[in-house]
């Protein structure tokens, strides 16, 4: 039945507003932690594994694989993705489920040539099975806490929704490592940062619609929920769903292209501790659909765990008491001068192991190398209580508040 809608849903007219459900599934973190694997899976792979996502924000020297195409030793963590959806690849259509990445820019799925134990337990693009692959001879890597996943790059017509992009490149995905990618519920990525951001060399998915006229606006827009369900929220191409959130959209401008980086003036506690209001620059955010966490700087994140009385675990995670969660002080992020108000039960992320109920904070410390100012990231905890929307035509992010109908209830 699954595969029977998926099919339709690839094979719909063009239309000028794309809508794309998103699911909602138990993040890498989640799996590894309820099946008692999360300490020694990190322990393994402890290499500075968030920080190295997020090098390009400031480059130092970047060290290259040498594989004759584009590849660098930046590290894509997915471990807390949690929202994807459907995309289809060929003619006739095969099918993959993808995280919808604003923290990174590239497309690549499994190939079937995947010699990994991930890609077996994921579906694999069938090149041979195409009339409309194009095999394009470069190679590409990208390193990942567990080792480097590497593939050849090709291009293809790729279905979104209703949309078709003619001569996409993406990469096929030969060799996949480590154990996350296994317990991974999404086959693949598809990137929805800047092209400055691209290992690949080609044009983005993003840039290829615009480039190719399928959208009506060059922009793009997320609605995310954590109401417990499967259902993720939504994903719409060119253009907005005014009926989830409530105007005016505060626009914020991009302050260097590659990621969605923008400015933040402060970051208050109950109006008891704030960061980011010592600096006339403020603070830079990232805004990343494919992490669940929102990160700043150690000593900063240190001080706020501190200040909701989280308890810190042996592998860098802080524990809160769900008792009192309703008691806990609220979050202020203000963004170009307007409030983004977090209360306990917004930012605190509720896990079931053995019949028990534990609660984790959902801040965590992540040092980004900057010379002007700190870097923190705004994941799905700050993503799922706006809407926001991703203008390539003007180079901003919008914020808006949800509607009463839209607003997440964990």
């Amino acid at each position: 039945m699954w595969t029977s809608l998926l099919l339709l849903s690839c094979l719909g007219f063009v239309q000028s507003i794309v809508r794309i459900q998103l699911s909602r599934v138990p993040s890498v973190r989640s799996q590894l932690r309820a099946k008692n694997q999360l300490n020694e899976f990190l322990h393994e792979h402890q290499p500075d594994v968030f920080s190295r996502r997020y090098a390009q924000c400031f480059p130092p020297a970047i060290n290259y694989l040498h594989l004759g195409g584009k590849s660098t030793e930046r590290l894509y963590n997915f471990m807390d993705a949690q929202y994807s959806g459907e995309i289809c690849l060929g003619n006739p259509v095969q099918n993959f489920t993808v995280v919808f990445d604003t923290g990174s820019s590239d497309f690549w799925v499994p190939s079937t040539y995947c010699v990994s134990q991930a890609c077996a337990m994921h579906r694999k693009f069938k090149a041979f099975e195409s009339s409309t692959y194009t095999h394009d001879g470069r190679v590409f890597g990208i390193h990942y806490g567990s080792g480097h996943l590497l593939g050849v790059m090709a291009r293809e017509e790729l279905k979104i929704g209703s949309v078709a992009v003619q001569n996409q490149v993406f990469g096929e995905a030969v060799y996949e490592p480590g154990f996350a990618f296994v317990m991974a519920h999404f086959d693949g990525v598809l990137g929805l940062g800047f092209p400055q951001l691209a290992e690949e060399q080609g044009s983005p998915v993003f840039d290829s619609m615009i480039a190719q006229r399928t959208l009506e606006e060059p922009i793009f827009s997320f609605y995310l929920t954590n109401n417990g369900s499967g259902f993720g929220g939504e994903l719409l191409f060119g253009g907005v769903d005014e009926t989830r959130f409530v105007a005016p959209v505060n626009w914020i401008p991009v302050t260097q292209l590659g990621y969605w980086q923008i400015k933040i003036d402060a970051v208050n506690v109950q109006g008891a501790q704030s960061f980011c209001h010592q600096s006339s620059q403020g603070c830079q955010a990232i805004v990343d659909t494919g992490t669940s966490l929102i990160t700043g700087p150690s000593r900063d994140i240190l001080l706020l765990q501190q200040f909701i009385g989280a308890t810190p675990t042996a592998v860098g995670e802080y524990l809160i008491d769900c008792a009192r969660i309703s008691s806990l002080p609220v979050v202020t992020f203000i963004i170009n001068h307007v409030e983004y108000s977090l209360s306990g039960d917004m930012y605190i992320r509720r896990e079931t192991l053995n019949d028990k109920q534990m609660c984790f904070s959902g801040f965590q410390s992540i040092d980004v190398p900057s010379p002007a100012a700190s870097v923190w990231i705004l994941g799905d905890v700050f993503l799922s209580q706006v809407y926001s929307i991703y203008d390539r035509g003007n180079n901003r992010v919008g914020f808006a508040h949800l509607s009463g109908t839209s607003k997440s209830v964990v």
